[in-house]
């Protein structure tokens, strides 16, 4: 399968909310990133939640689990939420990717974290739409250089656009309602392999905070 023709539109259901999207997820082939990865990881949580969680693809321990955010990233996610306010607010948590991309190790079982082309992200997009669609939460936010880029474009920067209440675009022509906005921050997985830990988890507390002043408005 070449690159431009990476497509999941034939395995999008044509109706139904979110347990038909995941059944029918659990069977795309749109891009070869199915081929290694143990299973599809769709998104979890509540289907009414006002606040959606988007990353970037499953590690290691999502793609065993298959559910998002289950590993080390997602107990520094989930105490962060705590942290800013959001503890108690319904969420809905998934990825812009769907499937775990990784390279084996030289030595050892150990798969190691590779990022997603542009084609397997655009590929996986359409789900993303449709998960916004059925949620249709009140505030996104991004985790992340490669979630920013499924929901702002390419033009998107963590360093330049984090942090402050951005308008969400289609993410898909018309098939994503315009939610109350996105805010961007870092991955939790960056946090966990900065050098200053505790700067950059402050860092994303702080941004965690505007969406919590921004729901609270």
């Amino acid at each position: 399968m070449a690159p431009d023709d990476y497509d999941a539109t034939s395995y999008l259901p044509l109706r139904g909310g979110l347990p038909a999207h995941r059944r029918a997820a659990a069977e795309c082939h749109g891009c070869p990133l199915y081929r290694d990865a143990t299973q599809t990881v769709f998104g979890a949580g509540a289907a009414t939640a006002r606040l959606m969680l988007v990353g970037e693809q499953p590690g290691d321990q999502e793609d065993r689990a298959g559910r998002p955010f289950v590993g080390p990233a997602g107990h520094l996610l989930h105490k962060a939420l705590a942290e800013a306010g959001l503890g108690d607010e319904k969420t809905y948590v998934t990825n812009a990717v769907k499937h775990f991309k990784f390279t084996p190790a030289e030595r050892g079982k150990r798969r190691i974290h590779k990022p997603p082309s542009l084609c397997e992200t655009a590929a996986c997009r359409l789900w993303l739409a449709a998960e916004l669609r059925l949620v249709h939460p009140d505030l996104v936010v991004a985790l992340g250089a490669t979630a920013g880029r499924a929901l702002l474009g390419p033009s998107f920067r963590v360093t330049k656009d984090r942090g402050a209440v951005l308008s969400l675009p289609d993410v898909e022509g018309d098939a994503a309602p315009a939610a109350g906005g996105v805010v961007a921050t870092v991955h939790p997985s960056a946090v966990l392999r900065a050098t200053d830990r505790e700067a950059a988890y402050a860092g994303l507390v702080a941004d965690l905070r505007v969406a919590a002043d921004a729901l609270a408005g």
